[in-house]
């Protein structure tokens, strides 16, 4: 669902709503344009659900930037009827129905964004450009949040977490086209590796949650392993 809804100009969530990218846990890495709309994030944000996958529910995906508003599910069918009875249908009209609706709501509205206390840490463990150097920020805090992300990362594909790392540092300054062109080579990479297939048995296959990583290590990793996941595949790259 995030790829179909995430790049729209208006992007409505629910009490119901759950945002995860949890792709670093199958041995692939944030696809469906990740690497656009996450390294936009208010700070370091987008780096941060990259790499450990955590899950925002319900309002806090608009806090994070994700959906532009929030409106109660039970008002759902009433909000479409709304906007399909726009005579003009506009960018503004649109906007002006959608807030209304915004405003009314108040389901979760005085709690503060679940990660708020924590984006200090966020902002500064994870502006590292290197994941080791990520490791290492954490390890340094030594507080109870940084060590359960630590703990989360430590489960992940390693190749993974340096393609999602680097895919996102790549991202930020590309445009949405260059980003999907960037994320279909490594879709193909990932479909030739060890680690993807690994982590869809472990995951979602066999559900034994113990994938077996090749590399199993971060530093057996390699500059090269990294830029043949990149590298362009000619007239086999993708066309729009």
């Amino acid at each position: 669902g995030v790829g179909l809804s995430v790049h729209g100009q208006f992007r409505v969530a629910t009490e119901k709503c759950l945002f995860a990218m949890p792709e670093t846990a199958i041995g692939l890495f944030p696809d469906v344009g990740g690497g656009y709309f996450l390294p936009r994030l208010q700070g370091k944000l987008g780096y941060f659900l990259a790499l450990t996958g955590f899950r925002l529910k319900g309002r806090d995906v608009y806090r994070a930037g994700i959906a532009t508003h929030f409106v109660d599910s039970e008002k759902l069918a009433m909000l479409e009827e709304d906007l399909l009875a726009l005579k003009s249908p506009s960018k503004e009209n649109i906007a002006s129905v959608l807030e209304n609706y915004h405003t009314e709501s108040k389901i979760d509205r005085d709690k503060s964004f679940i990660l708020e206390e924590h984006m200090d840490k966020i902002n500064s463990c994870f502006s590292a450009n290197t994941v080791e150097e990520i490791i290492e920020n954490l390890q340094q805090d030594g507080s109870s949040f940084a060590l359960e992300q630590l703990k989360v990362i430590n489960k992940m594909s390693p190749t993974s977490l340096k393609i999602t790392l680097r895919q996102l540092m790549e991202g930020s300054s590309k445009t949405l086209q260059e980003v999907l062109t960037m994320e279909y080579r490594l879709s193909q990479a990932c479909m030739r590796g060890h680690d993807f297939h690994e982590g869809v048995r472990a995951v979602l296959i066999d559900k034994d949650q113990s994938p077996k990583w090749k590399p199993a290590d971060l530093k057996e990793v390699t500059e090269e392993d990294l830029n043949n996941h990149f590298k362009s595949l000619g007239s086999s790259d993708l066309k729009f």
